[in-house]
């Protein structure tokens, strides 16, 4: 198969506080079998040979583990398919097409530069509870902790979330219930999570609200962005721990 031509529409922001514009680049002779972001590579390569500024976007294991890279194209979370951009290949697009490609759009994600957002909001709703501090030891013998099968596999379920921030970028209302939604599933499903379950849940959905998320209206837009298929009832465990932890007093 020959190799696509396709016009680009990037948003280009030097900082923070700069004002931002899409920039339109035209790239040619792309691999079907490329991924976005080595397509992406490519136009940064000619980018640099003509001395211009390469386009900052964030990557990192580039096996869609890590989350790292989030990016709209052409108006849906992480593009036409659902997984995470990274393992996006270009053969999901046709030759002539025009994709405009922007970061996530959110008040608690605020624009580094270019395509890079800051997502440290989420890593201070972790570090707000979503741990355990009992000192548990060394790792106990598989057994020991009787944990029944429908519990361990929901919470394997919702560990699966990598924190992307589709979820958010896809929401109208820009809210991070799903990945709140997911944090508190994972740990509420086993034994080692009982003892803060009440603290833990009010702590985090304080820091979900501080940092500047939306709240949620069961639109349902995050769970079918979500490239691990996190399903939208993560968030009603959520509300109902919460409600449970706040008529206790907690």
């Amino acid at each position: 198969m020959s190799g696509m031509n396709l016009t680009l529409k990037i948003w280009r922001q030097p900082g923070p506080k700069a004002r931002g514009e899409m920039v339109t680049y035209p790239v040619t002779d792309i691999s079907p079998d490329m991924s976005f972001l080595e397509m992406l590579d490519v136009l940064n390569e000619q980018l640099i040979a003509r001395g211009e500024e390469p386009i900052a976007f964030d990557s990192d294991c580039r096996e869609g583990i890590c989350g790292m890279c989030g990016l709209m194209i052409s108006g849906k979370a992480h593009g036409p398919e659902v997984t995470t951009t990274c393992q996006l290949h270009m053969r999901s697009f046709r030759d002539g097409d025009e994709i405009t490609i922007e970061p996530w759009r959110a008040d608690a994600f605020p624009v580094i530069k270019d395509l890079v957002v800051d997502r440290d909001a989420f890593d201070r709703i972790i570090q707000a509870g979503g741990f355990i501090s009992a000192n548990t030891g060394a790792a106990p013998e598989a057994h020991s902790v009787p944990v029944p099968k429908t519990n361990a596999d929901r919470s394997f379920m919702a560990a699966a979330c990598i924190g992307c921030g589709a979820c958010v970028a896809a929401c109208p209302n820009a809210s991070g219930m799903l990945f709140l939604g997911a944090k508190i599933t994972h740990l509420g499903e086993l034994p080692q999570g009982q003892p803060e379950r009440d603290a833990r849940v009010v702590a985090m959905v304080n820091q979900h609200d501080h940092e500047g998320f939306g709240g949620c209206t069961n639109i349902g837009e995050c769970s079918r962005a979500c490239p691990k298929e996190i399903p939208q009832d993560v968030i009603n465990q959520l509300n109902q721990d919460l409600l449970r932890a706040l008529a206790r007093g907690r």
